[in-house]
């Protein structure tokens, strides 16, 4: 464990993707489980603002120093458990918090392990992977998430936690939703696919679930291919889109898809140009529903997700259950194109942009600071509100930061 508390800290723009983010008063870097539990531990008994960082790539910072202690997670490791006689076909493994998740997902699909290749290319670390519930191409990690140890703020212990505890959703948990700590492990169980269909060309993926990876692929959704042309498929798409890590490529200097997707009813879906992509979801992801037709337009953020709170229980969750409603799932990509909003667009005299490759990342052009960053996604915001009514809900965690 190494304390920067002596020196000079570095400033969170060095350790995020979005290469924002002031100085904190003190960092602390730990490589291992019990120096990380130890530092937590005792950065909480002083009381002390924290923050929990790894990879950096689902953070946006404030440029003012962050007064408070960042707990940075540099733990190793991937341990595979005994096979479960009564699960054949089956493999669980036991990952640190700070190794990085592609390089996990690469460790798993060279051993012919199937279940988060579709999950390639996802920067950051393997501990952020069920805060936010990770997904991408038809896979979301609930698929095969077991549990996670974790190391609560309240009580100061380390528990194991299953995926049903977590009350993993639609790019949420109870860890995103307000239950403090730090996630020290993640378990998960992958399907060893290692000894099918070698004539194929190597071990078989889970179906293909996204239909545009199926046309990259060439093949018809629910159809097989082998995992690692499943991998190789997802990182070329992913960095057409400009969301694998790349130094040469100013498009990455991001923090990936900025707003998630958002969850409405089909009566106010139905308002909606034909053309506008929507997906039929379950009732379980009622908890992101954005309740349109409630609000005033210009109705703050900040009033939006309490009044959302509040309506979630009493509104969304019993009514749809109660009529059987379907929700539906939009494209938000779709809606900010089609508020007018295009690829590259800044603000004048911004150094943010919209990605010139996607129009769900808001990039860094080269010595942005976050506020610009947070004007851009704002302006988003509102063009989308006011074309549409829906209002877009950040992806990434905001320090010191509002929209």
């Amino acid at each position: 464990m190494t304390d920067s508390a002596a020196g000079s800290p570095l400033a969170l723009a060095e350790l995020t993707t979005m290469r924002v983010g002031g100085v904190p008063a003190r960092m602390v870097t730990a490589s291992t489980q019990r120096d990380l539990v130890d530092a937590a531990l005792a950065v909480w008994a002083d009381g002390d603002e924290w923050l929990v960082l790894a990879g950096g790539s689902n953070t946006v910072a404030s440029d003012e120093p962050f007064e408070g202690t960042v707990l940075r997670i540099a733990t190793r490791g991937i341990e595979v458990l005994p096979t479960d006689a009564a699960a054949p076909g089956r493999v669980r493994v036991r990952v640190q918090a700070g190794e990085p998740w592609d390089e996990l997902v690469a460790y798993t699909v060279g051993r012919g392990w199937s279940g988060i290749e579709a999950l390639s290319g996802i920067p950051g670390s393997t501990g952020a992977a069920p805060v936010q519930n990770i997904g991408a191409y038809g896979q979301e990690l609930s698929s095969s998430l077991v549990a996670i140890d974790f190391l609560d703020h309240i009580t100061g212990e380390v528990s194991r936690l299953s995926a049903a505890e977590l009350e993993l959703g639609y790019r949420t948990s109870v860890l995103k939703q307000g239950r403090q700590g730090i996630v020290l492990t993640v378990e998960l169980e992958l399907h060893d696919t290692a000894g099918e269909q070698a004539m194929l060309g190597g071990a078989l993926g889970q179906p293909v679930a996204y239909a545009q990876l199926a046309g990259a692929l060439g093949v018809q959704l629910g159809d097989r291919v082998p995992v690692q042309a499943m991998r190789d498929a997802v990182l070329v798409l992913r960095a057409s889109k400009g969301m694998v890590l790349n130094p040469e490529d100013p498009d990455t200097a991001s923090a990936g898809s900025f707003f998630t997707n958002p969850i409405v009813r089909e009566n106010f879906a139905r308002g909606l140009p034909a053309d506008a992509p929507q997906w039929p979801v379950t009732p379980e992801a009622a908890d992101v529903v954005v309740p349109l037709g409630h609000l005033a337009s210009g109705t703050p953020l900040d009033a939006f997700l309490t009044h959302q709170e509040e309506l979630a229980a009493s509104t969304v969750d019993a009514g749809a259950a109660a009529s059987n409603e379907t929700l539906v799932k939009l494209s938000a990509a779709w809606l900010i194109e089609n508020a007018g909003i295009r690829r590259g667009f800044r603000l004048p005299g911004s150094r943010a942009a919209i990605s010139s490759k996607h129009t769900l990342a808001i990039t860094n052009t080269g010595g942005a600071r976050a506020e610009e960053i947070a004007q851009l996604a704002r302006y988003v915001q509102g063009r989308v509100q006011a074309e549409f009514g829906v209002i877009l809900h950040p992806e990434p965690v905001l320090v010191g930061i509002e929209l």
